[in-house]
């Protein structure tokens, strides 16, 4: 008998499922008519978990078998096993226990991604919010050639819980003379923007950053000036860069030591 119940439970839980999933009207139709035909003895009563045999009790006790009545009472008995829950949650915390955090999507494809960082000795990743706050971090890169040689530079990086259906936002928090960075630290990176596909990972993007030290790009500029001065005068930026990094003005703009 016992067996013979466990399987009307397994029943009415695909009845929950195939409603939620909106199944076909006469499968669910003909699943409840063999439920509300179950005889419900005390013995059998003592074998069907509590939510099961409520669940029944409410379906025998109806006159019509239509799913308007049964999503109506399987609606109550969810709202009510929803209250059980949480009282139980607030129980515990009471308890001294710490609650359960439950990740979002886009902290379970971020934690994957930083696990599988494969990252070059020039760039560093670190959490000044602590590893339990994956979502906001921090890069640091230290160019070892080209106009930024000797560099330091270091972007933050927040990430959407939808990620990585979304690009992460990344700033450059080092003021930078750069033709692709502007003095508020915006980044023009191709893939930060229209180029973005949930294929790509922190790991490109990192790469992407570091790119934009080793060949800067005139030609798709968020700081026209310097743009203007590599295309025409790359000495005359080669000086600049090493000005601003050092500690100084370039025009009328002051730039804090970053060597």
């Amino acid at each position: 008998m016992r067996e013979v119940i466990r399987g009307y439970a397994k029943v009415v839980r695909i009845i929950l499922i195939l409603d939620k999933e909106h199944a076909v009207p006469s499968i669910q139709t003909g699943l409840l008519n063999a439920l509300t035909r179950l005889p419900l003895t005390k013995r059998c009563r003592g074998a069907l978990s509590s939510r099961t045999a409520l669940i029944l009790s409410l379906l025998r006790s109806e006159t019509s078998a239509s799913f308007d009545c049964f999503n109506f009472q399987a609606g109550k008995m969810i709202k009510l096993f929803k209250v059980k829950e949480k009282q139980r949650e607030i129980a515990e915390n009471a308890n001294g226990k710490a609650p359960v955090k439950k990740q979002s999507a886009g902290e379970l494809r971020l934690h994957k991604d930083i696990s599988e960082l494969n990252l070059p000795k020039t760039c560093c990743i670190s959490f000044p919010n602590g590893k339990d706050d994956l979502m906001s971090f921090e890069v640091t890169i230290r160019p070892d050639e080209g106009y930024y040689l000797g560099g330091t530079f270091v972007f933050s990086f927040q990430v959407s819980p939808i990620y990585p259906h979304e690009a992460p936002k990344v700033k450059c928090k080092t003021k930078v003379y750069h033709p692709n960075i502007d003095l508020e630290g915006n980044v023009c990176l191709n893939i930060l923007r229209e180029d973005w596909k949930p294929v790509l990972n922190i790991n490109t993007i990192i790469y992407g950053l570091f790119h934009l030290f080793t060949q800067p790009n005139y030609e798709d500029p968020l700081n026209h000036d310097a743009a203007a001065v590599l295309r025409d005068n790359p000495k005359m930026f080669e000086s600049n860069v090493r000005r601003a990094m050092a500690g100084g003005y370039v025009g009328q703009t002051f730039f804090p030591r970053c060597m």
